[in-house]
């Protein structure tokens, strides 16, 4: 089934920032969204953490080649009319997709 915004977080490491990041995009107002997290080859397991579970959440792992590399392994298995993307140390407000999507 096909979501209004696909979000996308490549990530390698950075756990503790990876929650908060994750935890604002599962906070939005907007709600017909999915996020896809590419790990770029962590060292770190992720399959632990609650929002790895969780429906809206696709994780998917590859080796290690870089930001760029997650950001456009992302990109395919989006479904999403639209795309964003977040840095892993990076958050988003909870209305930031309800006010961009209502803009489109």
């Amino acid at each position: 089934m096909a979501v209004a915004v696909s979000v996308v977080i490549p990530f390698r490491g950075r756990i503790p920032w990876l929650r908060e990041a994750v935890d604002s995009v599962l906070a939005q107002t907007f709600r017909d969204f999915e996020l896809i997290l590419v790990d770029d080859g962590s060292t770190e397991n992720v399959s632990g953490e609650p929002w790895v579970r969780h429906e809206s959440v696709h994780y998917f792992r590859q080796d290690p080649r870089g930001p760029g590399a997650a950001r456009n392994q992302g990109l395919p298995l989006a479904r999403g009319r639209y795309v964003a993307f977040l840095d892993s140390d990076d958050l988003f407000l909870p209305e930031k997709l309800e006010v961009q999507y209502r803009k489109m």
